[in-house]
């Protein structure tokens, strides 16, 4: 009897090992697709890049201080996510929530500024619908915002989870998937800020 106990138990035990590998499995699949994503919208970005049909062009909108603040708030946040899993492999719940808040802070900070430099360019009149350039330039930089906004409610779900049940095998593959995606999306941004924007004002 005890014997079918434990055979069942392990067999409980394989079948979670094996759910949990089909998830990770599935978390990369994730992130090929996304670099296939983003991989269109940069070839899409350079076909469109001199297609300005007599509007703004990026070299007279952008405004370099405030993209550069940005991608250091981006960068820096990439680093207190590493510190969240630091956290985690020390076993230390509190820490690594704080240190989860601070990196969803720093997120959220540079949404708020993406979306301020947005309506600065609109304003100037550089909208979707102004040329092939800035529509391409919208659909880029705004999918990738699209996806920090993702990481940070992906974020606030895990520090809930964390609260309830602390770190399990659960909640410690989540956090190592939210912090992959996270320097993934940094990854993103430095091709973005080369391309975009400091080309952009050359």
């Amino acid at each position: 009897m005890a014997q079918h106990h434990d055979h069942g138990h392990g067999h409980d035990h394989d079948h979670h090992e094996e759910h949990e590998q089909l998830k990770v499995l599935g978390f990369w699949i994730f992130v090929v697709t996304d670099c296939v994503l983003f991989g269109t919208l940069f070839a899409t970005y350079a076909v469109m890049m001199n297609s300005f049909a007599g509007g703004p062009t990026g070299q007279e909108l952008f405004q370099l201080p405030g993209v550069i603040a940005s991608t250091f708030i981006l960068l820096t946040s990439s680093f207190t996510s590493g510190l969240a899993v630091l956290a985690m492999n020390k076993g230390n719940v509190k820490q690594l929530i704080a240190w989860l808040a601070v990196t969803g802070l720093l997120g959220l900070s540079f949404v708020v500024l993406e979306v301020t430099e947005f309506m600065h360019l609109i304003s100037e009149g550089a909208t979707m619908g102004t040329s092939g350039y800035w529509s391409a330039f919208y659909t880029l930089v705004g999918t990738h915002g699209l996806h920090v906004t993702l990481g940070l409610f992906w974020m606030t779900a895990l520090i809930f989870q964390l609260k309830r049940r602390g770190i399990t095998a659960v909640t410690r593959r989540k956090i190592t998937n939210l912090s992959l995606y996270w320097h993934f999306l940094d990854v993103v941004w430095i091709f973005l800020f080369t391309v975009v924007y400091l080309m952009g004002v050359m």
